[in-house]
């Protein structure tokens, strides 16, 4: 066992290595993610557990695994490295355009012409950044954020709390059910189990899928399904075509315009509506001024291209679909 070196200061930089490292399970990882050298990042461990006086991994395991000691550590440390990183974050709240990198993910729902809009809109904002973008899935994306793969994100918000993450409410999205608009089956019908129109669902695996589910189970609604499908488009296509019904959002429907003739969009009754909420979601350290000004920008792009004519085409949805102040 190593012996107090009370000499050597604690490190910041140590102590977030050795987070990763705990995460990640290896030193190349954690290389990779901070950008050092293998040799480097080894070195922060060495004299972070010489300054402890304890063996916090297990060296003779691979992937790299905390000891005892280790696993108190990482828990005792967290909350300081959280706590350091929301610090420096408010302090480092100047001006957009010293930004030197930005890494922003976001759900396809975005992704046809506001992200573009964006995109164009960041860039000339901030000249010397550079900027990367992801499309994916919601609780891939939220995944990325808490393992510091991206800065920001544009995303639904889960049910649970993000304690380790900041997040904005942008939109309310309320779910809607969508029918053929060749079938005579309404939507009492399907809900009093009247039909055999199959129900079109989304991929289990999905937030968006868990979160229909768990309304559907509330509200007492059960529906023979047999496609189930990860894409939107995809799932309008089918109902368009007369193969079942489906429920999405508003948000979702409008990107599926080429269908919109052929499908009949239902409110849900009262007692029965739900929403998901759509978030700006960010790590602690990313800039309140940068999070300020993507926060800007995405409400009016949702506004003009989606609030605007959904609203003058749909205006039962007005009082449930908008932004969230």
């Amino acid at each position: 066992m190593p012996r107090p070196n009370p000499s050597k200061d604690l490190s910041l930089k140590s102590l977030e290595l050795f987070q990763t490292c705990a995460r990640d399970g290896s030193l190349q990882a954690a290389a990779q993610e901070a950008g050092l050298t293998v040799s480097t990042v080894s070195h922060h461990l060495r004299a972070l557990e010489e300054h402890l006086g304890v063996e916090l991994f297990n060296h003779a395991r691979r992937p790299m695994v905390l000891t005892p000691k280790g696993q108190t550590f990482l828990r005792n440390i967290e909350e300081a490295l959280l706590a350091i990183r929301k610090a420096k974050a408010e302090a480092s709240a100047g001006s957009v355009t010293e930004a030197s990198y930005l890494r922003v993910g976001t759900i396809e729902d975005f992704d046809s012409d506001i992200i573009p809009e964006l995109a164009v809109f960041l860039s000339a904002s901030m000249p010397t950044c550079d900027f990367m973008y992801q499309t994916d899935s919601s609780h891939e994306i939220i995944d990325m954020l808490r393992n510091r793969q991206l800065d920001i994100g544009i995303t639904t918000a889960p049910d649970e709390r993000l304690s380790d993450l900041r997040d904005r409410p942008l939109l309310r999205d309320p779910f809607v059910a969508v029918l053929p608009r060749i079938t005579e089956q309404s939507l009492s019908d399907i809900f009093e189990g009247r039909t055999k129109l199959p129900f079109l669902r989304f991929s289990s695996n999905l937030m968006i899928a868990r979160q229909i589910e768990s309304q559907l189970r509330r509200i007492g609604v059960t529906s023979p399904h047999r496609f189930e499908c990860s894409n939107n488009q995809t799932l309008m296509a089918m109902a368009a075509a007369g193969a079942g019904w489906t429920i999405t959002t508003p948000l979702l429907f409008s990107r599926a315009k080429q269908f919109h003739a052929r499908l009949r969009m239902h409110q849900f009754l009262p007692g029965k509506n739900f929403a998901r909420t759509l978030a700006l979601v960010s790590t602690p350290d990313c800039s309140r001024s940068v999070i300020e000004l993507v926060d800007g920008k995405m409400r009016r792009l949702i506004q003009d291209h989606v609030l605007t004519p959904f609203h003058r085409s749909e205006p039962w949805l007005a009082d449930s679909f908008k932004l969230i102040d």
